[in-house]
């Protein structure tokens, strides 16, 4: 039985632990804060209960087969609703557009928009399922630690296919021109960490994820997936501790033998780092152990971060959905404010959820549970007057578009942004979801699982491989464990 310490409990990490668990090894997670989960965190105030973290559930075949491995399945653990439609979408001017889960009611929409855009996306469509079965599964399960693991005849053939090279601007333009269809296809990208004009065509597998699988939500909250897989870890034997923060990891002639928190020594045969790379490599290694330095870290392309706000209402909204986007500005300069003017946006677009509309259980009687993200640069400065500067813009635009007073019903209120990623998760810049999936930050461009100067120290999560979300994380926890059991 090796003795596996996991820091971070994040998906990754209960991923990892779980896996590495199943295989006979002993496992510990260490979460520095007091809640196990990551970035899965709940806050409860007066009846109320926000998902701090995530809010969309994509890909739900990822999650069935993460169970699968342990003969289980996600309904053992939460009961799934599928949504629709699945969003809404607030574009300029009246215009309201639902987008329907159903294909049908989908290609009347796009016909409507777009006459003859039906036809293209189903051809469109049809790519991105060839994207998604292919990325799903020859490459997103795939280390990344050597180039020579992409050197297979099959998988260069299907790389022209995957269209790695072209933007998914470029894609998106060849099908459709209609500026509402355009922002429909390219919105799911921004997940992603970067502009449709950067982020490779490769990731229309997305569209499939969001037009084909659907958008989902576990009753009770996207919580419910972090408690099943911390219920799964607990049954195969993983131990936790929380408010327990790794202060260093002790190496020893080239291997990982302990991890040091401000209240024990935790002995080790594997350290798997699965909270924030950057702050576990440059903060609880010496510089000799280190793979990188402070000039790559600093070169590196950050996703978003997100300045959020959590608002208990006391009564009733009309006109929304449990998922909402506000895309009654420009999109193009919003994203250069975010990639490369760094700088707080003038006019941007934003996203509100409402998970009260679809679960009772978030919210007292005749209330409404809803949150408000918008995307913004990673490392600005951040202050109260900045963030009640922005809730005062998003909620006059939520006002007016959805015709009723919201602000003067807020009994429950608490701003979310950069220093408390920092703070809480230790994040790079108060970044909000890893790495941008740029075509040089893909694969094997990505930092590396598997510290190159210590023999037994990994990494997962969303700054390596596969990229940022709920199910790449997952699928990176199982990966890191295959390359520890020598399966990969």
């Amino acid at each position: 039985m090796q003795k596996v310490v996991v820091i971070g409990s994040g998906f990754a990490g209960l991923a990892a632990a779980c896996c590495l668990a199943k295989a006979g090894c002993s496992v510990v997670v260490l979460e520095k804060n007091e809640q196990l989960g990551g970035r899965a965190r709940v806050w409860a105030q007066d009846g109320f209960t926000f998902d701090m973290g995530p809010s969309w559930y994509w890909m739900p075949d990822v999650f069935e087969q993460f169970f699968a491995k342990f003969g289980k399945r996600a309904s053992d653990y939460y009961t799934l609703t599928r949504l629709d439609p699945s969003y809404r979408i607030f574009f300029p001017g009246q215009e309201v557009v639902d987008v329907p889960a159903q294909m049908p009611d989908l290609l009347r929409l796009f016909e409507r928009l777009e006459p003859g855009s039906s036809h293209q996306l189903r051809r469109f469509l049809e790519q991105a399922t060839f994207k998604y079965r292919v990325g799903m599964s020859d490459y997103v399960s795939r280390p990344c630690l050597s180039p020579l693991e992409f050197l297979d005849a099959r998988l260069i053939k299907e790389s022209v296919r995957l269209q790695m090279v072209d933007s998914t601007r470029k894609h998106v333009s060849k099908h459709f021109r209609d500026p509402r269809i355009v922002q429909i296809m390219e919105f799911p990208v921004l997940f992603l960490g970067g502009t449709a004009r950067e982020i490779p065509a490769m990731y229309s597998l997305m569209n499939y994820a969001d037009l084909v699988l659907g958008t989902w939500y576990p009753q009770g909250g996207m919580r419910q997936i972090a408690e099943a897989i911390i219920a799964l870890a607990t049954e195969l034997g993983v131990s936790f501790y929380t408010s327990e923060p790794a202060r260093q990891i002790i190496v020893q002639s080239g291997r990982a033998v302990g991890v040091q928190t401000n209240n024990a020594v935790y002995p080790a045969e594997v350290v798997v780092g699965a909270g924030d790379y950057h702050h576990i490599e440059q903060t609880l290694l010496e510089p000799s152990w280190r793979t990188y330095d402070a000039l790559y870290w600093d070169s590196r392309v950050l996703s978003p971060s997100s300045l959020l706000f959590y608002l208990g209402i006391n009564k009733r909204l009309k006109n929304l959905l449990h998922h909402n986007l506000f895309f009654d500005e420009g999109l193009d300069q919003h994203a250069d404010e975010i990639y490369h003017d760094a700088r707080w946006p003038q006019r941007p677009l934003f996203y509100a959820c409402c998970p009260s509309q679809t679960d009772a259980s978030v919210a007292p009687l005749g209330m409404e549970n809803l949150f408000l993200l918008m995307p913004v640069a990673p490392g600005l400065p951040d202050d109260e007057a900045t963030r009640e500067r922005y809730f005062d813009l998003m909620m006059t635009r939520v006002e007016a578009r959805i015709g009723e007073r919201v602000r003067d019903a807020v009994v429950v209120k608490r701003s979310y942004a950069h220093k408390d990623f920092t703070h809480d998760y230790n994040s790079y810049k108060g970044n909000a979801y890893g790495l941008a999936n740029l075509l040089e930050q893909t694969a094997f461009f990505k930092p590396r699982l598997q510290a190159k100067k210590v023999r037994n120290l990994y990494f997962a999560g969303q700054l390596t491989v596969p990229g940022p979300g709920v199910p790449p994380s997952l699928i990176s926890g199982q990966i890191v464990s295959e390359v520890i059991l020598g399966k990969t």
